[in-house]
């Protein structure tokens, strides 16, 4: 799995001109599922996340936690992480996991945001979704579960 995590001060997901979901301060999670991902990937995943410190504490360092600040997560499924440039000029999105069952994949990461976290929300999936975000700093990190 793969995920593109920016600490935000609000986002947002509008599809077809409707507003379906946003959060506050918090994290967006762009989610990509690979074809061989499982449970397991996305439970280290979540852990990993969860436990990170990237909220400011009172001196502008980040070592708070989502949960620290009570903190929202917005998560919105992003096959396009798993692009493949290589050749040519057309993108191969070969190593995406099918879509069923990278949405079961995606719906259990979701659940197990929920476990942890009073305010989540989603977009999608599979939807032409317009995604708004206040990046917080901007901070944006990369994880892929392969080097976690």
């Amino acid at each position: 799995m793969r995920a593109v995590l920016q600490r935000v001060t609000r986002a947002s997901v509008t599809i077809d001109g409707k507003v379906t979901a946003q959060i506050g301060q918090g994290y967006l999670i762009l989610l990509g599922v690979g074809a061989t991902d499982t449970p397991a990937e996305a439970e280290r995943l979540w852990r990993k996340i969860f436990a990170l410190r990237l909220m400011e504490d009172d001196e502008g360092k980040t070592n708070r936690s989502l949960a620290d600040v009570g903190g929202s997560v917005l998560v919105v499924s992003q096959f396009t992480l798993y692009a493949d440039c290589r050749r040519g000029r057309r993108p191969s999105f070969t190593a995406a996991g099918d879509p069923q069952n990278a949405n079961e994949l995606y719906e259990y990461f979701v659940s197990l945001a929920r476990q942890d976290v009073p305010r989540v929300s989603t977009g999608t999936f599979a939807a032409d979704m317009k995604v708004e975000l206040v990046n917080d700093g901007p901070f944006t990190i990369v994880l892929d579960t392969c080097d976690l």
